[in-house]
């Protein structure tokens, strides 16, 4: 192998992916306390799973308002799950029959009716540095 091969080789398979910012404004907080809990998945293979998130993130909540950018991500479809953990335990509270008890949110904005969203209610594309807004449901 020449010399210009053996680059092309090296610069092929050491170049960096290419990272994009999402940043998050995440509205309708309605107390300044605990932490927002991010999962993005990039799967529908364990959407919504504990543990089975690609990144995770905890942002303490100090207003009514929240922007956080993740600088992290490559290009590809993901979806976020988040919710204000108040009481600082880790996990979101649930009442008897499966429902948040502690505000929580989805990309797109999805809002479940019957069951939890699915992965395609929630994905979308990030091919480029993107802005999402989240409304916590409270």
């Amino acid at each position: 192998m020449n010399y210009l091969m053996i680059l092309f080789l090296f610069l092929a398979f050491n170049a960096p992916a290419d990272n994009y910012e999402l940043t998050l404004s995440i509205d309708n907080i309605k107390e300044a306390k605990g932490t927002i809990e991010v999962g993005v998945f990039n799967t529908t293979d364990g959407f919504l799973e504990e543990g089975k998130a690609f990144k995770t993130y905890s942002i303490p909540v100090n207003g009514k308002t929240i922007t956080y950018t993740i600088k992290d991500l490559p290009e590809g479809n993901y979806a976020i799950s988040m919710f204000q953990d108040k009481n600082t335990d880790g996990k979101c509270n649930l009442n008897f029959i499966g429902i948040p008890k502690e505000p929580y949110g989805f990309s797109n904005n999805f809002k479940p009716k019957f069951s939890a969203p699915s992965f395609k209610d929630c994905s979308f594309s990030l091919i480029s540095d993107k802005t999402l807004n989240i409304n916590l449901i409270d």
